[in-house]
């Protein structure tokens, strides 16, 4: 069976057409239809734990593509935080001589599950300040007055 991870470098390649063939705008097109066609178990997991719906989606995700990250849920405060050590997809287009990794690969990140958590009354903060050592962090805080479940 061919892991996930294996599929890497093509998301980069595919990321890189279609800004050449459609510029940013075509990038964000695909992002956001993935978001809403893919994500459906993140938004239900959400919809049905709360913030605690973050910490299970990821748990999982993360675990199964052997990501180096901690996990922080504080359910009374409605806030969730990924700390990412050592990413394992931006690692591996870091470590390739061969391959140019596209220009922002990590948005893809903070546009699929903003795009699916904001909708749900959830702020989703994404600091990609350190995507070039393959690290980034992500908080998803409850917004203030959103009337989402809490657990």
């Amino acid at each position: 069976m061919i892991a996930c991870t294996e599929f890497i470098p093509a998301y980069s390649e595919l990321f890189k057409f279609l800004e050449s063939r459609g510029g940013r705008e075509a990038v964000l097109d695909f992002w956001n239809y993935l978001a809403d066609n893919f994500l459906g178990n993140l938004k239900s997991l959400v919809e049905e734990n709360g913030i605690r719906g973050c910490w299970l989606y990821w748990n999982h995700t993360l675990n199964e593509e052997a990501a180096d990250f901690t996990m922080e849920l504080d359910e009374d405060a409605g806030e969730f935080r990924i700390v990412m050590h050592h990413c394992p997809s931006k690692g591996r287009l870091l470590e390739w001589q061969h391959i140019e990794p596209y220009h922002d690969y990590c948005g893809h990140c903070d546009v699929l599950y903003r795009r699916v958590l904001e909708p749900s009354g959830y702020q989703y903060i994404f600091d990609m300040s350190e995507c070039d050592r393959a690290k980034c962090s992500l908080t998803v805080r409850r917004k203030e007055g959103a009337g989402v479940s809490s657990l």
